[in-house]
This record gives C-alpha cells, sequence and structure tokens, in this order.
C-alpha cells in the first residue's frame, strides 16, 4: 500500500509513497475534501473517510498513532 499507488480527485498526483498525516490532511482539504469518518483498520491501522461534493469518496489508511498518511484510494460513494 503506498500513496503514489493512486491519484486522488483534485489532488495533484502524490509521488511519495507515504506523507506525514499533517502534510496529506493539507492536500486533501485545500482540494475541498472534508473528513466525515474513522474506524480501526485492518494491522492495528487507522481508516479515515473524506467526502467531497463532486468527486466519490476517499478511503485513507494511517498509521496506528495516525501520524503518517499510508494509502488513500476512492471508493463508491
Amino acid at each position: 500500500m503506498t500513496l503514489d499507488k493512486h491519484q486522488i480527485d483534485g489532488v495533484p498526483q502524490i509521488t511519495s509513497k507515504t506523507l506525514p498525516a499533517i502534510d496529506f490532511e493539507e492536500r486533501l482539504i485545500q482540494a475541498g475534501y472534508i473528513k466525515v469518518g474513522s474506524a480501526p483498520a485492518q494491522g492495528n491501522r487507522l481508516k479515515i473517510w473524506w467526502t467531497h461534493s463532486e468527486f466519490n469518496r476517499v478511503e485513507a489508511i494511517y498509521s496506528p498513532d495516525g501520524a503518517i498518511a499510508i494509502t488513500a484510494y476512492h471508493v463508491d460513494s
């Protein structure tokens, strides 16, 4: 799982495998995404959902402490 494997609508292509959560979230917020929920994910990680008025929802996976964004991808709304 890596950030550079997926394209998030409205966000310039991320070329790093991971990003500090603050940097990743700043990119999503600047593109108009809003954080809408979270849940535990496989491997003791954290899953956070982001919504947008025009684009499909994004599901992002973070490190267990939420400090590093590991991957993100669109899911059907």
